[in-house]
Protein backbone atom coordinates (compact mmCIF):
# COMPACT_ATOMS: atom_id res chain seq x y z
CA UNK A 1 0.00 0.00 0.00
CA UNK A 2 1.17 3.61 -0.87
CA UNK A 3 2.23 6.45 1.43
CA UNK A 4 0.50 8.50 -0.94
CA UNK A 5 -2.50 9.07 -3.40
CA UNK A 6 -1.24 10.07 -7.07
CA UNK A 7 -3.75 13.30 -7.91
CA UNK A 8 -4.54 13.24 -11.96
CA UNK A 9 -7.19 15.22 -13.29
CA UNK A 10 -9.20 13.54 -16.23
CA UNK A 11 -6.78 16.02 -18.96
CA UNK A 12 -4.12 14.69 -17.44
CA UNK A 13 -4.35 10.98 -17.91
CA UNK A 14 -2.50 10.40 -20.98
CA UNK A 15 0.76 12.08 -19.81
CA UNK A 16 0.00 10.14 -16.53
CA UNK A 17 -0.27 6.98 -18.15
CA UNK A 18 2.45 7.88 -21.78
CA UNK A 19 5.03 9.54 -18.69
CA UNK A 20 4.65 7.73 -15.22
CA UNK A 21 4.28 10.69 -13.36
CA UNK A 22 1.67 12.34 -11.18
CA UNK A 23 0.51 16.12 -11.82
CA UNK A 24 0.83 15.89 -8.19
CA UNK A 25 0.45 13.36 -4.99
CA UNK A 26 -1.36 13.67 -1.74
CA UNK A 27 0.31 12.88 1.47
CA UNK A 28 -1.73 13.26 4.46
CA UNK A 29 -3.16 16.94 4.20
CA UNK A 30 0.19 18.09 1.89
CA UNK A 31 -0.15 17.89 -1.93
CA UNK A 32 2.85 18.32 -3.79
CA UNK A 33 2.08 19.41 -7.48
CA UNK A 34 4.32 18.34 -10.66
CA UNK A 35 5.77 21.41 -12.54
CA UNK A 36 3.05 22.85 -14.31
CA UNK A 37 3.90 24.54 -18.26
CA UNK A 38 2.02 27.56 -19.63
CA UNK A 39 0.81 25.11 -22.49
CA UNK A 40 -3.07 26.20 -23.47
CA UNK A 41 -5.88 23.62 -23.49
CA UNK A 42 -5.05 22.46 -27.22
CA UNK A 43 -1.98 21.67 -26.22
CA UNK A 44 0.20 24.93 -27.61
CA UNK A 45 2.37 27.00 -25.93
CA UNK A 46 1.88 30.52 -26.81
CA UNK A 47 4.25 32.83 -27.53
CA UNK A 48 2.52 35.51 -25.54
CA UNK A 49 4.27 35.55 -22.53
CA UNK A 50 1.07 36.75 -20.55
CA UNK A 51 -0.62 34.00 -22.40
CA UNK A 52 1.70 31.61 -21.02
CA UNK A 53 2.32 32.47 -17.64
CA UNK A 54 -1.48 32.38 -17.01
CA UNK A 55 -1.93 29.00 -18.64
CA UNK A 56 0.63 27.68 -16.44
CA UNK A 57 -1.61 29.34 -13.23
CA UNK A 58 -4.43 27.81 -14.44
CA UNK A 59 -2.92 24.78 -15.10
CA UNK A 60 -1.47 24.85 -11.32
CA UNK A 61 -5.37 25.94 -10.47
CA UNK A 62 -6.27 22.88 -12.26
CA UNK A 63 -4.25 20.45 -10.53
CA UNK A 64 -4.95 22.02 -6.70
CA UNK A 65 -8.84 22.10 -7.56
CA UNK A 66 -8.49 17.76 -8.46
CA UNK A 67 -6.68 17.86 -5.24
CA UNK A 68 -8.48 19.36 -3.24
CA UNK A 69 -7.28 22.74 -2.66
CA UNK A 70 -6.84 26.37 -3.87
CA UNK A 71 -4.20 28.93 -4.34
CA UNK A 72 -5.06 30.03 -0.94
CA UNK A 73 -3.74 26.84 0.54
CA UNK A 74 -0.17 26.69 -1.55
CA UNK A 75 2.41 27.14 1.08
CA UNK A 76 5.18 26.97 -1.29
CA UNK A 77 5.98 28.22 -4.92
CA UNK A 78 9.11 26.99 -7.00
CA UNK A 79 9.36 28.43 -10.52
CA UNK A 80 12.11 27.89 -12.99
CA UNK A 81 12.30 30.21 -16.02
CA UNK A 82 14.13 30.35 -19.31
CA UNK A 83 14.69 34.18 -19.75
CA UNK A 84 14.19 34.58 -15.87
CA UNK A 85 16.01 38.39 -15.85
CA UNK A 86 14.17 39.26 -18.93
CA UNK A 87 10.78 38.46 -17.49
CA UNK A 88 10.35 38.25 -14.03
CA UNK A 89 8.48 41.69 -13.73
CA UNK A 90 5.74 40.80 -16.04
CA UNK A 91 6.05 36.94 -14.36
CA UNK A 92 4.90 38.68 -11.41
CA UNK A 93 2.27 40.41 -12.26
CA UNK A 94 0.51 37.45 -13.67
CA UNK A 95 1.43 35.24 -10.39
CA UNK A 96 0.05 38.00 -8.71
CA UNK A 97 -3.65 37.71 -10.46
CA UNK A 98 -3.76 34.04 -8.73
CA UNK A 99 -1.63 34.40 -5.54
CA UNK A 100 -2.87 36.82 -3.04
CA UNK A 101 -1.86 37.56 0.65
CA UNK A 102 -0.43 35.65 2.83
CA UNK A 103 1.90 34.87 0.32
CA UNK A 104 3.35 31.30 0.01
CA UNK A 105 7.20 31.00 0.11
CA UNK A 106 8.79 31.32 -3.90
CA UNK A 107 11.94 30.41 -5.08
CA UNK A 108 12.59 31.17 -8.93
CA UNK A 109 15.40 29.41 -10.71
CA UNK A 110 16.50 30.65 -14.13
CA UNK A 111 17.46 27.61 -16.24
CA UNK A 112 18.84 27.13 -19.49
CA UNK A 113 15.93 24.54 -20.93
CA UNK A 114 12.35 22.85 -19.68
CA UNK A 115 10.56 20.03 -21.15
CA UNK A 116 8.51 21.52 -24.11
CA UNK A 117 9.78 23.50 -27.12
CA UNK A 118 8.92 27.09 -26.62
CA UNK A 119 7.97 26.83 -22.87
CA UNK A 120 9.59 30.01 -20.73
CA UNK A 121 8.17 28.64 -17.30
CA UNK A 122 7.35 25.96 -15.12
CA UNK A 123 5.61 26.16 -11.64
CA UNK A 124 5.37 23.36 -9.26
CA UNK A 125 3.77 23.74 -5.78
CA UNK A 126 3.28 22.65 -2.26
CA UNK A 127 0.11 23.10 -0.66
CA UNK A 128 -1.18 22.04 2.61
CA UNK A 129 -5.01 21.15 3.68
CA UNK A 130 -4.67 20.98 7.62
CA UNK A 131 -6.24 23.73 9.88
Amino acid sequence: MSRFTPVVPDDARASYDMFHFAPAVKVGDWIYVSGQLGRGADGSTPSDLDQQFSNAFENLGVVLEAAGATFADVVELSTFHIGLQEHIREFIAVKDRFVTEPYPAWTAVGTTELAVPGAVVEIKAVAYLGK
